[in-house]
């Protein structure tokens, strides 16, 4: 990727190291805050929501993440001073001046169509006049790809052109998708990595020759794996998990279930509603092969992952392993959203969505027809998921034992250059080539002022109606 790593050589390379979790919303939560999750919450890229009896990913309200966020810290120092968000997560709700988001346009009679949520409003016709709507559906699923972070890119540069904010948020999805299906390694993952990289060059470049100050940075390195660990599977067959059967399709129970986890990635957060069966639900987990470690209150703390949000037990995959959401002894009493990319209702992250089932005869040309359906105004089901996930090839969330398997980070000036940075610092550095000092903004907070939490009373939109597709 030369052009990005022109980055590098014009400024400093510096490797990042991560908190634990290492996924989307955690680690871009603890880039805008300097917070590990135990400060701002963000314990995954969903959790068990307690107070709901449901298990919810890719929210998108900014009130659920705590902590004070770089524009509140600058504006202490310069009240004037302005923030475009272009697709990092929890979007919606947060206190910047320009905010573009995938956000779908749910119909009454259950069609979902591509869109974004823009604020302030009139920003949306502004790019989508001149982009055209969101591709929506190249940003997740089976053809997720070029297209979304085209748009994003031509967005990022749009509002940066036209609205001149000190700091531009910009979210690219691209080599999210290809790694997991293929493998980080893979020639498939190099050809896209080299894709982006192109499509990078233009709008690095046109930063550059307007004096901005460039910062690229990942949340995470993506790792070979090989192995999947059914984890809700060994917790129901030990009698700890609880379905509940509707048309002969199981839904997990998690009202009813001694113990459950919400599996992300290679790490699993796992509820356990009575104490007493903590160390019994700890060894069945410890047990499972794939598992590298189960951490308890002091392990999460050591961590920075003590939050309420947290199962009571947090389990850590190995190198090559990672957690399915998948809780069925049996493929026929499947829910059917299992078999579709239906991101709010599994109880899980399903990289499998990322894959075309291959076991299903002419599938893409059935795909054709479900979307003609659609097109004619009828209902659709597309069934596109396999539910074998030996397809995956790439995952990420513990931290990286070797260097090659985590993230990055890239700037265009050479100081204030480093070998690493923390997740933790990169709120400072940003406001440091900002030319503000953190250390001097919270100086100037009132002593009894408190820092921004997570609202808990925050009311949240329902599983499918609200949300976007994620990104990872």
């Amino acid at each position: 990727m030369p052009a990005v790593a022109a980055l590098g050589d014009r400024g400093f390379q510096a490797r990042l190291d991560p908190v634990l979790p290492a996924v989307t919303c955690t680690v871009q939560s603890t880039f805008l805050t300097g917070e590990k999750p135990a400060g701002h919450g963000a314990v995954g890229n969903g959790w068990y929501f307690r107070d709901l009896g449901e298990v919810l990913l890719w929210r998108q309200h900014n009130a659920l993440v705590g902590g004070e966020k770089i524009w509140e810290t600058a504006r202490r120092a310069n009240p004037d001073y302005t923030v475009a968000n272009i697709c990092w997560w929890y979007a919606i709700g947060a206190d910047v001046d320009w905010t573009v988001t995938p956000r779908p346009v749910y119909y009454s009679d259950g069609r979902k169509e591509p869109d974004c949520y823009t604020w302030p409003p009139a920003l949306h016709d502004e790019l989508t006049d001149r982009l055209g709507p969101f591709p929506l559906f190249t940003y997740w699923g089976p053809n997720a790809g070029l297209p979304s972070t085209q748009w994003i890119l031509g967005a990022a540069r749009q509002v940066f052109d036209e609205k001149q904010p000190d700091l531009t948020l910009v979210y690219i999805p691209h080599l999210d998708y290809e790694p997991q299906r293929s493998g980080p390694d893979s020639p498939e993952t190099i050809r896209a990595a080299r894709q982006l990289d192109d499509a990078l060059r233009p709008l690095i470049d046109h930063f550059l020759r307007e004096g901005a100050t460039v910062v690229a940075l990942s949340e995470y390195g993506i790792a070979p794996v090989s192995r999947p660990v059914d984890i809700n599977r060994a917790l129901r067959r030990a009698g700890l998990l609880e379905v509940h059967t509707q048309d002969g399709m199981e839904y997990l129970d998690p009202w009813t279930s001694r113990a459950f986890a919400v599996a992300d990635h290679q790490i699993a957060h796992v509820y356990v509603k009575d104490p007493a069966d903590t160390d019994e639900v700890a060894k069945i987990v410890r047990e499972l092969d794939g598992v590298a470690q189960v951490l308890d209150e002091e392990g999460k703390q050591a961590h920075g992952l003590d939050h309420e949000r947290s199962g009571e037990l947090v389990a850590v995959a190995e190198p090559d392993a990672w957690f399915t959401y998948y809780y069925w002894l049996d493929d026929d009493h499947a829910p059917d959203f299992a078999r579709q990319v239906e991101i709010h209702r599994k109880p899980g992250y399903d990289p499998a969505e990322l894959l075309y089932d291959e076991t299903v005869p002419a599938l893409k040309l059935r795909v054709v027809g479900q979307v003609a359906r659609k097109k004619l105004g009828m209902r659709y089901r597309i069934r596109t998921v396999p539910l074998d996930p030996a397809g995956v090839r790439g995952s990420h969330g513990r931290l990286p034992d070797d260097p090659r398997h985590g993230p990055v980070l890239l700037c265009s000036q050479t100081e204030p250059a480093r070998e690493a940075y923390a997740a933790t610092e990169v709120k400072s550095l940003l406001l440091t080539l900002a030319g503000l000092n953190e250390e001097e903004t919270l100086a100037g907070r009132d002593e009894d002022e408190p820092l921004a939490g997570p609202n808990e009373d925050e009311p949240l939109a329902g599983p499918n109606e609200d949300e976007s597709e994620p990104d990872a």
